[in-house]
């Protein structure tokens, strides 16, 4: 991958933006101190412009995760410009690649490519947050969906698969509350009998 494009996927894998909010954002929408990145446009390709976000809920703060702050501090740093876009070729350039190639496909000889476009990458984020037990309304509003329903039934499979692992959790809560009290309980009667 160029260098020139990590921060741009490492975005896309641990922000969840859009395509259109990849394009339109630029460097005072990201706070590096404060870990957030205020999503407030988007850029429209067909009308070459900026336009309002896909939702009212579009306009959004996105926490950075530490490992989007390294990738985005470095990118900011290799800037040769201080205002403007963030992640375009130029202050005012929107270019930016449709997809992360990885590799030849299995078929066509080799000569096609498979890749990994910026909205899987948006996926992915989405998917990694639930894994992470990320309540489905924080992801829902991270994400910039209008409602959670949305976000329910887009990741579906992987709620459920947490909804499976939803008792087990439970579980060890409460064993570990259940220790914490006996240990607290434990260390009152050892004052008690000193």
């Amino acid at each position: 991958m160029a260098e020139r494009d990590r921060a741009l996927w490492a975005t896309a894998f641990y922000a969840g933006l859009r395509r259109s909010e990849l394009m339109a954002l630029r460097i005072a929408d990201v706070d590096l101190a404060a870990g957030v990145i205020q999503v407030e446009r988007a850029w429209d390709a067909k009308g070459r412009e900026y336009v309002e976000t896909k939702s009212r809920a579009g306009r959004r703060t996105v926490p950075i995760p530490a490992v989007l702050r390294d990738s985005l501090d470095e990118h900011v740093l290799r800037l040769g410009w201080g205002e403007g876009l963030l992640l375009g070729r130029t202050a005012g350039s929107r270019s930016m690649p449709r997809r992360f190639r990885t590799g030849p496909t299995p078929r066509g000889g080799g000569r096609g490519w498979r890749g990994i476009r910026l909205h899987e990458a948006r996926h992915t984020f989405a998917s990694l947050m639930i894994a992470a037990g990320v309540n489905s309304k924080v992801l829902s509003t991270v994400l910039g969906h209008a409602s959670v329903a949305i976000t329910l039934d887009r990741y579906d499979e992987a709620v459920r698969a947490q909804e499976r692992e939803a008792a087990g959790l439970l579980d060890a809560y409460l064993a570990r509350a259940d220790s914490t009290a006996r240990v607290s309980r434990l260390g009152a009667e050892t004052e008690v009998l000193s």
